[in-house]
């Protein structure tokens, strides 16, 4: 199975090179591209170069270094970019999972409690027992 390719947004090295060790250990995943701001991301999506899906997931923190991951949210939704969009923060407030829904998000996860769905998340779709994003609430 091929692995899921995955860009990540998140401003916290430590957060970033953990998350990163741990998903490509425990669910194959392949990191091709990271941001650490709203700006860098939104410029990571629209240099597709007709590429469009050059992404599996897209998984995003809310509070940046600058900007937001609701910015980020909103670029790929304009773009119509397909593949999933996932928020990864310590804010999954019932307010910030329902506007990241509004901006296309397929899940909220929530840094404190939530780590293991993201990465039972992320297996489900790279082994393909997932097949729409409903199929994973």
């Amino acid at each position: 199975m091929s692995p899921l390719r995955t860009f990540i947004v998140e401003d916290n090295k430590v957060i970033y090179d953990n998350l990163v060790s741990t998903l490509q250990e425990l669910a194959n995943v392949e990191v091709v591209g990271h941001a650490r701001n709203e700006t860098e991301a939104v410029n990571w999506l629209s240099e597709t170069d007709g590429d469009d899906d050059r992404f599996d997931l897209m998984i995003v923190d809310i509070f940046l270094l600058t900007g937001s991951g609701l910015g980020v949210l909103k670029a790929a939704q304009d773009a119509h970019l397909p593949g999933r969009r996932v928020v990864l923060t310590n804010y999954a407030t019932p307010d910030i999972r329902k506007r990241c829904a509004q901006l296309g998000a397929d899940r909220v996860f929530d840094k404190s409690c939530e780590l293991e769905d993201l990465i039972s998340y992320c297996e489900r779709i790279s082994d393909g027992s997932a097949t729409a994003p409903g199929d994973l609430q």
